[in-house]
């Protein structure tokens, strides 16, 4: 069986730490060995949050500069700091709308060109995927499930070997019965966005 480090970035309450436990479960469920890792930071202030799903036979949950396979990036200028963790055969997925950190909004500096970001990005990474996360996620109910429209990005590119099926029964038990339906139809939208 092959190995995947899949790497997560965010900022605080946009669920990257939820988005990181369905993929673990489903790929346990697709019969993969699964660890998964996160590390909170200032996620209650809206600071980075990161966290990593190894899925094969890794003993480590640690992703090393240049080890990771996917990067899932839940903001543009998130993605672009994480890059340190990707290879040169590295897949990148990210969300496209940015969140303005607060020394922004008050005029205390400016947030990059998202579009020179991602030329960066596509220029040492084999493929870069982006998407309007939010877009997807108001169409399917909520803005709050952009983390499942990433997730569905993800598992529409088919570069990690677990079945749909396994993460739409994941997202079935492991959020909120309240927001099952919305969670599946963001998905869903994600995974036919490619």
């Amino acid at each position: 069986m092959d190995n995947y480090r899949v790497y997560f970035t965010g900022v605080g309450g946009q669920g990257t730490l939820l988005a990181t436990t369905v993929l673990a479960e489903a790929a346990i469920l697709a019969g993969h060995n699964a660890l998964a890792s996160e590390v909170h930071g200032m996620a209650q202030r809206g600071g980075v949050v990161e966290s990593t799903v190894m899925i094969g036979d890794i003993k480590s949950s640690i992703i090393s500069d240049g080890e990771a396979d996917v990067l899932l990036g839940f903001e543009p200028v998130e993605t672009y700091r994480a890059m340190r963790k990707c290879l040169a055969d590295s897949v990148v997925v990210s969300n496209t709308v940015p969140i303005i950190p607060y020394g922004v909004a008050i005029g205390r500096g400016a947030y990059p060109d998202v579009e020179k970001l991602f030329d960066f990005i596509r220029s040492r990474v084999k493929q870069l995927i982006i998407l309007n996360a939010q877009a997807l996620a108001e169409q399917a109910g909520s803005t709050l499930a952009a983390n499942i429209v990433m997730l569905g990005a993800l598992a529409g590119s088919g570069v990690l070997p677990i079945p749909r099926g396994a993460y739409e029964q994941t997202i079935r038990t492991k959020t909120k019965e309240k927001f099952v339906r919305t969670n599946l139809r963001a998905f869903r939208l994600g995974f036919a966005a490619l």
